[in-house]
């Protein structure tokens, strides 16, 4: 599968996704292709925010939510700072950065998906929010210049991508020096096992396409950042494994006892350094 394929899948899955949502067709992402056996919501995607910023947002932009975490209940955003949401679907990271860091500073959503961002538009107009801004386009190629951004934060969304030291290299590209990576991410411990591996409905999902912590450290430190660190959040049981790998042509009694602890949910930080030389191999 090459990373075009990836790319069309992932635009696919998604363009329905935020249609289903603007049609009415259900209440939540939770719907039936994100469930368990037991019609259950997916393990990863549920639970993420609380009442308050459920509060902040319009009901559309929380239905589309299809993260992994909460990255900005992490990211210890500040008043002023410019924020850029890779990958940022309907819109509810975007929105809840946007009232974090006031009317002084400014949060971007990128994605290129048509239907979430005509989704997000229209959930930045009913959030009367007048520091955001969508942006189209591609997290291997950030329509951003150099040294403009101050925290970028991402939702199971790095997973998605089939050339993730790319993504790494224009999140250091596009931050100034001393801003932060803080993104929310699933991450491996340990083996993957092959047939998990080759099946594109996980990939979509932010299964398949987890990094080990051991490669998320390496890859980040290869694109220049410092102080790298991975804060597990949630850790998925062989129940939860149950619930995400039913109904996709595999043999799930035979894998899940595989995958039992193995993916996480996690909290990545790092950060660009603050002076000077950046990246291996920019200084001459």
């Amino acid at each position: 599968m090459t990373t075009e394929n990836v790319k069309e899948i992932v635009k696919e899955r998604y363009g329905h996704a935020a249609l289903r949502v603007t049609l009415g067709d259900g209440n939540s992402c939770c719907g039936q292709d994100r469930s368990g056996l037991d019609g259950s919501c997916d393990p990863i995607t549920s639970n993420l925010y609380d009442a308050t910023q459920k509060g902040e947002v319009p009901d559309t932009a929380i239905n589309t939510s299809l993260g992994c975490g909460n990255p900005t209940a992490l990211a210890e955003l500040q008043l002023g700072e410019v924020v850029l949401d890779l990958g940022s679907g309907g819109g509810i990271d975007v929105l809840l950065s946007a009232r974090r860091v006031g009317p002084t500073g400014k949060a971007y959503g990128l994605d290129m998906t048509d239907e979430m961002l005509a989704l997000a538009e229209e959930n930045k107009l009913k959030s009367g929010l007048t520091n955001v801004e969508f942006l189209k386009g591609e997290i291997e190629s950030i329509p951003l210049p150099d040294n403009s951004v101050d925290v970028i934060i991402s939702n199971c969304v790095i997973n998605l991508s089939g050339n993730k030291d790319r993504v790494l290299k224009e999140a250091f590209r596009v931050l100034k020096p001393g801003g932060r990576f803080a993104v929310s991410d699933i991450v491996m411990r340990g083996h993957l096992p092959e047939a998990i591996k080759k099946n594109m409905e996980l990939w979509v999902g932010c299964v398949a396409g987890a990094l080990s912590d051991d490669e998320y450290v390496a890859k980040l430190a290869g694109a220049g950042f410092e102080d790298v660190a991975l804060e597990p959040t949630r850790i998925y049981s062989v129940g939860d494994a149950r619930g995400f790998l039913s109904g996709r042509g595999l043999d799930v009694n035979t894998l899940v006892s595989e995958v039992e602890g193995k993916f996480i949910s996690a909290f990545v930080r790092a950060s660009k350094p603050a002076t000077g030389c950046c990246a291996p191999g920019c200084c001459s």
